[in-house]
């Protein structure tokens, strides 16, 4: 049964590598690849954080040689692709802990590690720290809204489970924590107000409404969270009720 379970991953494994470098191109410019993140995400939770850093590993490189993607193939998938497992493991389920993992371990850790491989490796010229956080978390918040929607509607269908026990991965009853889930939303409006400040210095982005753009995301974000503790407490004490 654990040689079955095994070769099984493997298998999957392999599907989602070759799924990955099929997809990649799409809405892909340099320094933002939406549907690598897509990959990373869906590996961790059916595979687990090393099985999608290989799964990233593999991907990257294929890229690399096939395509003449430079090195960010790699940078911009490894961290985020083993976070994602990480995170999605130590929060038992929570799929967007999933995602976080893969904005923070892709979207600042890849981007900021990048600059030194693409500057000395590749000799790309102009860039600082974090001239590639910008792209790099837009593209996370693309790829993983993506897979948080197609895993969530996995899960809400039973199909989550029945993937995971297939495949001898850990499954998890993942209840929520209201007030986890909440930090979670609001942890992508700061990620994204950090983000836009920081394009707007790089890129010299500089309009009457920008503060106002800069503030309303963050505060959008943080009313999403204070109106999703509401509903969910409220409904909960209906239920009780």
């Amino acid at each position: 049964m654990k040689t079955n379970k095994k070769l099984l991953k493997m298998t999957v494994l392999a599907m989602l590598v070759a799924l990955g470098v099929v997809i990649s191109p799409i809405l892909r410019v340099e320094g933002m690849c939406p549907m690598a993140h897509f990959i990373n995400i869906v590996c961790s939770v059916l595979l687990g954080p090393y099985y999608s850093l290989a799964c990233a590993t593999m991907i990257g490189i294929l890229r690399m040689a096939f395509m003449g993607i430079p090195p960010l193939a790699l940078t911009g998938a490894v961290f985020g692709a083993f976070l994602s497992g990480i995170f999605y493991r130590t929060s038992k389920g929570n799929l967007l802990m999933a995602v976080l993992g893969e904005v923070i371990g892709t979207g600042i850790i890849g981007a900021i590690v990048s600059y030194p491989v693409m500057s000395l490796l590749w000799g790309k010229e102009g860039l600082t720290m974090f001239f590639y956080v910008p792209s790099f978390i837009c593209g996370t918040l693309i790829g993983g809204s993506i897979a948080f929607a197609f895993l969530k509607k996995l899960s809400s269908a039973g199909a989550l489970t029945r993937f995971q026990t297939a495949l001898g991965s850990p499954v998890y009853e993942y209840k929520g924590s209201i007030i986890g889930n909440a930090v979670s939303i609001a942890a992508i409006g700061v990620i994204l107000f950090v983000v836009i400040n920081l394009a707007k210095d790089l890129f010299k982005i500089n309009f009457t409404a920008m503060p106002y753009i800069t503030y309303g995301i963050l505060g959008a974000f943080v009313l999403a969270a204070l109106v999703y503790t509401a509903v969910k407490v409220l409904g909960r004490k209906t239920n009780e009720g």
